[in-house]
């Protein structure tokens, strides 16, 4: 366990900071390039540092349910609805106009996780047993029924046993504020003018040096979410390397045989199953919870799909792989694109957009590339979908065990595959 821990220490958190730093490093250039101010620039940080912090988190949950047991689950998004949803239900002004239970924010964020591994343990009860394509097919539309419940109009608000609650159906559901904001903030609906003695002296020194409020509220809480990581990190390594996590890695490589050594898989793929959909749970609370508002269209499968990318990109079956591929895809690939897009924006000057690809391609033939290239900025949001897929494919293709190489970890307890050199009495390698 010691070197596992100096390993931990010394190499993973090294490559994960280094990996964040380069690319911090990268975007404050881009910032400069644009043009932006200070308080432009550390927004922009912020907003990086939060996205991967949010994806490293699902990623992380996804890894311990795909990367250790093998179960190809597609309907992440759902349960991290379920998780947001529960927690604004629990929450919510029983006198607002979509009604809650009215109780303390702690209690929501518990009963959201339980909820969601609830959900998770109820599904594989009768699915675990079905194989890949299958299984993903039944998940992905698990997800699908809970976002068309939150979106229909029947649970806008409705009773139990005489207690008024609901969804908010399509125009969403409102959360509690932000706890960060409210050392600052009295009442949020009266920002700026109800401060807390504590805010006047934390929030009054950043004012001094002219950096914004919003901006110290919103990096104060993407560093929460990242010590946050570093819980997420510990529970799936520590889950990993016990006994449990061991028949987990079992199943993985071949279930028969870990059936055949007498345990019972299906036991241990349901309790594996319930605490990934619980964390999925939490990370989608963590990520919701900072913006007051939430809607079920938030909560689309193609979400699901960027997780999976993510995780493919780091390496399946590894943690560290799974913090680098969430920071990675909501960095360079998420964001990067709008990036990319406002630098060649700003440093070159296009006419209008064509209205079609077809209008765009035409004058190509001629060597005129700025219509191609002025309706490829316009529609970087959809192009950028394609551009995922192509990395997908070249990922797959050339680095299948992610960008940190083959980290997949073992299902023994020790790596038996390479045999250790001792030396004999007479001096001699063994």
């Amino acid at each position: 366990m010691k070197f596992d821990i100096e390993m931990l220490l010394k190499n993973d958190v090294r490559i994960v900071v280094s990996t964040f730093v380069g690319i911090s490093f990268l975007f404050i250039i881009v910032a400069m390039i644009l043009g932006l101010d200070f308080n432009g620039t550390v927004n922009t940080i912020q907003r990086i540092m939060f996205l991967s912090a949010v994806y490293a988190m699902v990623v992380l949950a996804l890894n311990l349910q795909w990367g250790y047991a093998g179960i190809f689950n597609i309907g992440v998004a759902g349960f991290m609805l379920s998780g947001v949803y529960t927690m604004a239900i629990i929450t919510g002004d029983p006198n607002g106009l979509i009604p809650g239970l009215g109780l303390p924010l702690p209690i929501g964020i518990v009963g959201g996780v339980l909820v969601s591994g609830l959900l998770g343990l109820l599904i594989s009860i009768p699915t675990l047993k079905l194989k890949a394509d299958y299984l993903a097919i039944v998940t992905i539309g698990f997800a699908e029924i809970i976002r068309y419940t939150a979106n229909a109009l029947t649970f806008k608000t409705f009773s139990i046993a005489g207690v008024e609650m609901g969804t908010g159906a399509g125009r969403g559901i409102h959360l509690p504020m932000n706890p960060i904001r409210g050392l600052y903030y009295i009442d949020p609906s009266n920002m700026g003018l109800g401060k807390t003695i504590v805010g006047e002296y934390i929030f009054g020194f950043f004012e001094i040096v002219q950096v914004q409020s919003s901006v110290v509220v919103s990096w104060t809480y993407a560093i929460v979410l990242i010590f946050i990581v570093g819980l997420f990190y510990v529970v799936t390594y520590r889950i990993g390397n016990s006994p449990f996590g061991r028949v987990l890695k079992a199943i993985r490589e071949d279930e028969l045989v870990a059936n055949a050594l007498g345990k019972n898989t299906d036991i241990y793929k349901m309790k594996v199953f319930a605490i990934g959909c619980g964390l999925m749970g939490l990370a989608g609370i963590l990520w919701q919870g900072s913006y007051g508002y939430t809607n079920p269209t938030t909560f689309q499968p193609i979400l699901t799909f960027y997780i999976f990318i993510a995780l493919i990109i780091g390496g399946s079956g590894s943690n560290t792989g799974s913090v680098i591929g969430g920071v990675v895809f909501a960095s360079l690939l998420f964001e990067g694109p709008n990036f990319v897009r406002r630098v060649i924006m700003h440093v070159f000057k296009f006419d209008k957009a064509p209205n079609s690809i077809i209008e765009a391609m035409i004058p190509i033939s001629s060597l005129d590339f700025e219509p191609f290239i002025s309706y490829s900025l316009a529609n970087i949001s959809s192009l950028r979908v394609v551009f995922l897929g192509l990395v997908l494919v070249y990922i797959i293709q050339n680095r299948p065990d992610g960008l940190l190489g083959d980290r997949k970890e073992l299902a023994a307890s020790i790596d038996i595959s390479r045999r250790p050199v001792t030396e004999t009495r007479e001096g001699k390698e063994a």
